[in-house]
């Protein structure tokens, strides 16, 4: 069986090598480019595609791997609202995923963007770069005692919770199936409209379909404290971008952090250094001095993406002996 690997990256090599040398009878190309219309050719003669986030998985896409013999797709990835799912169907092509690789990896970013946005660490660096021992603009504020909205308490949801009471903060939770535990821990469950009045921090840890698209939106963040905390290491299509932008400029939005953006696809993943960037709304956020971005790190630790690769090797082999039963929580399709 042969797999081609898209989008791979140079640091990804040990963690395919650790996992990917045990199997036999499979074949490992890996390809730099991502898939999309243009890059379908370089799938010929595979029977599985390995994808990230950053590969186009839309129907004209997956159509043409159909042609090209592909049968499954092994994405790198616990999200999958960049596949088309009823194409996949339609086509007849099997759709795994990783539903869980490493909770503390993307909870203790989203802890690590709460505290550099507060006591203004990044500024604070470049300030004593150049000798400047001022203390001025470097003011922040207490954790202990915030009140902290989570939306979504899964498995890295509830990672954050529980740093958060850590940090003596009072927690707030929504979601559609309550989490006992954090109950006794004593996070309390509000509806998303609660939430939003109340927190003075909110981070979101939610899946982006189509009823969480935008979830973030002008109604919303109207309904939000002034000077509000917001946190974003889910999925960019969560925020609605440009009422993020009014909520900036009004200072209804006092603190932003994200690393996760709407359209991400054409910016993040590779160097641009040397490149004229033309998303006019992405440089926008940039001039904010009260905006922290970063480009979809999250998830990048060690443990994580020896799980990651583990977990796709699993899945190549149940479908290569048959023995998907085996692994039926990644299937999605």
């Amino acid at each position: 069986m042969k797999i081609g690997i898209f989008s791979f990256r140079e640091y990804e090599e040990p963690f395919l090598k650790l996992a990917f040398d045990k199997l036999k009878g499979i074949k490992v190309v890996t390809q730099s480019a991502a898939l999309n219309a243009q890059t379908i050719a370089l799938a010929h003669g595979c029977e599985a595609c390995c994808c990230f986030v950053s590969d186009d998985l839309s129907q004209t896409v997956i159509e043409g791997l159909a042609k090209a013999g592909v049968k499954l797709i092994a994405l790198r990835s616990a999200g999958f609202n960049h596949v088309d799912i009823e194409a996949a169907k339609k086509a007849g092509i099997t759709v795994m995923r990783v539903p869980a690789y490493s909770p503390y990896a993307v909870a203790e970013f989203a802890v690590g963007l709460i505290l550099a946005l507060n006591r203004k660490y990044h500024r604070a660096y470049a300030h004593v770069q150049e000798h400047n021992f001022s203390l001025n603009g470097l003011m922040g504020f207490d954790l202990h005692g915030k009140t902290v909205g989570v939306v979504g308490t899964g498995k890295i949801g509830r990672a954050f919770a529980r740093i958060m009471l850590g940090f003596g903060c009072h927690v707030l939770a929504t979601d559609i199936e309550h989490d006992p535990e954090l109950v006794k821990l004593g996070v309390s469950y509000v509806t998303l409209e609660s939430l939003y009045q109340h927190a003075d921090i909110i981070s979101l840890h939610c899946p982006l379909y189509d009823k969480t698209k935008h979830l973030i939106n002008k109604k919303a963040i109207a309904s939000m404290k002034d000077g509000v905390m917001l946190i974003n290491t889910s999925r960019g299509g969560l925020i609605h971008t440009a009422a993020l932008i009014d909520g900036l400029k009004s200072g209804k939005i006092g603190y932003l952090g994200l690393d996760v953006y709407e359209e991400e696809e054409h910016l993040f993943f590779r160097d641009l250094s040397n490149t004229v960037i033309h998303d006019d709304v992405y440089l926008r956020l940039q001039t904010f001095p009260n905006v922290m971005l970063t480009g979809h790190q999250a998830f990048f630790t060690a443990e994580a993406m020896t799980r990651i690769y583990q977990t796709t090797a699993d899945n190549v082999r149940a479908y290569s002996t048959g023995a998907l039963g085996t692994v039926a929580d990644n299937m999605v399709v």
